[in-house]
């Protein structure tokens, strides 16, 4: 049983990283840049860590911005507001990143700037064909290696790892927990330090400063995803804005 809770937290940081490092901060918000080769390579990554839930940098960083431009409107993807429950809600919100996805609506001109696009890979990536095969490969390591019955009820949270972050954040951190910043919209703080959601909790600070690259704002409020972000400014594979840098020095 081990190695299946090892696998699934394994599973559960990398897809999450992948979201919030490179389709959050990096394509939605764009608080750091990156050569055209490591786009590519996070692009794969994210890929790999997603698995059957693979989100779309491109598709994601345009829902994305949508709900900071109209944040808990009709016309936010995922406002709680609109809806009865978080099933409803996140029916309504996967309809919007296909229709994204499959290029079925043309967005605003202001929400497609400097998104990175892959459509290639995307087209694989996105496909049922891709996401059945990961679930062939979820579904038969639990068959190798579970001891116990129980641990099939991780197998739906695999597969559905993606829509499963976002429920948590898009539907609770606009419903519970604390603020720091008094907004004109839901959203809110889950708890006051964030190792489970890699600093993606912190959803009020994120709203008062989308681009920032550390998501918490008080001292206590560790954002595991910023220093590893610092790190890899430090090894050249990112870089910070100069006033990041400038602000970091201060």
């Amino acid at each position: 049983m081990l190695i299946i809770i090892i696998f699934f937290l394994a599973h559960w940081y990398l897809s999450l990283f992948s979201q919030t490092f490179f389709n959050h901060r990096y394509a939605s918000h764009r608080a750091f840049t990156m050569t055209r080769p490591w786009e590519r390579f996070f692009f794969i990554f994210g890929y790999l860590t997603q698995g059957s839930s693979y989100l779309s940098p491109r598709a994601y960083a345009i829902m994305h911005r949508m709900h900071h431009a109209y944040t808990d409107t009709e016309k936010d993807p995922h406002s709680p507001k609109y809806f009865r429950n978080v099933f409803t809600m996140m029916s309504h919100t996967a309809k919007i990143y296909a229709d994204i996805y499959r290029r079925r609506v043309v967005p605003e001109q202001r929400f497609v700037k400097n998104i990175p696009e892959w459509n290639s890979f995307d087209k694989w990536a996105g496909s049922i064909p891709s996401k059945l095969i990961w679930i062939a490969l979820y579904v038969s390591f639990y068959f190798v290696f579970a001891t116990t019955p129980w641990v099939f009820l991780l197998l739906p949270i695999h597969v559905l790892m993606g829509p499963v972050h976002g429920v948590i954040i898009n539907w609770f951190a606009h419903k519970y927990g604390y603020i720091n910043f008094k907004l004109n919209n839901t959203s809110r703080n889950l708890v006051p330090v964030d190792l489970v959601m890699l600093g993606e909790a912190y959803h009020n600070d994120h709203h008062q400063y989308p681009s920032a690259i550390n998501f918490g704002v008080k001292w206590y409020q560790i954002d595991p995803v910023y220093y590893i972000i610092l790190l890899l400014n430090k090894m050249h594979i990112i870089s910070l804005p100069k006033l990041v840098m400038v602000a970091k020095k201060k």
